[in-house]
């Protein structure tokens, strides 16, 4: 019996490429959030979220941008939203200034939501667009 065909990662000449930029985005917020928070820049009170939300938000759409699968797509987003959870509760036991705020996991968890919503809209072929121009095809 012949498997059935599904596919995962959207047609991208350059998807290895796309998905290593995309897992740096990952690598790049766990580093920026386990980080001493002496070695990063002061940011006012409140704007620490609009960054949580924005960080999250790319990465769930950067996951629209390359897989194709609903349920794929839904598996991501709740790793996103348990890596999200971690990382709070990582910065809560360690010793760096650091602490886990419920406000950040609401603002990782709106972020996630605005990312999937991404599938419905033009924009979840952006990638694609971007791709096809960047091949001439």
């Amino acid at each position: 019996m012949a498997r059935p065909s599904v596919t995962r990662i959207k047609p991208l000449h350059y998807r290895r490429s796309w998905l290593t930029l995309w897992l740096l985005a990952i690598v790049m917020v766990i580093a920026l959030s386990l980080l001493p928070s002496n070695n990063l820049p002061q940011v006012q009170v409140g704007n620490d979220k609009l960054h949580h939300l924005l960080a999250y938000a790319a990465l769930m759409f950067g996951a629209v941008q390359l897989f194709a699968a609903p349920r794929l797509l839904l598996g991501i987003a709740v790793l996103l939203l348990l890596l999200g959870g971690g990382l709070e509760y990582l910065q809560a036991g360690m010793a760096s200034g650091r602490h886990a705020d419920w406000g950040d996991m609401l603002a990782n968890t709106l972020g996630v939501l605005l990312g999937f919503t991404s599938q419905l809209t033009p924009w979840r072929d952006l990638l694609l667009r971007i791709d096809r121009t960047l091949t001439g095809a």
